[in-house]
């Protein structure tokens, strides 16, 4: 692997504990809960971009809707699009960001 990320073996969401977890191909397992992913969404809606703020910086609250995981798409094989509740899914988390998510 000479310090590349691993890859997922298994992505599982669970909706009634409101996570997701990933197997990853060296053995990590990764735990994210629904709400602590929605506010890592790194989409330039949710983050910013050209300088300016995105909507997570003027937010203190997600609402239940923005907090709820309707689907998870993967994107070749390099990320997953999550599908929220509010509609969003502009979201691509890549491996690296999702194994650097604490």
């Amino acid at each position: 692997m000479s310090g590349e990320t691993p890859e997922p073996n298994a992505i599982t969401a669970d909706v009634d504990a409101r996570f997701v977890r990933i197997e990853w191909t060296d053995g990590v397992e990764s735990v994210y809960d629904f709400e602590r992913l929605r506010w890592a969404c790194p989409c330039a809606t949710c983050r910013g971009e050209g300088g300016r703020p995105g909507m997570l910086d003027h937010t203190a609250r997600l609402t239940p809707e923005q907090a709820e995981l309707v689907d998870i798409q993967q994107i070749g094989r390099y990320a997953i699009m999550p599908i929220w509740a509010d509609g969003h899914s502009t979201g691509i988390y890549t491996y690296p960001y999702l194994r650097g998510l604490r």
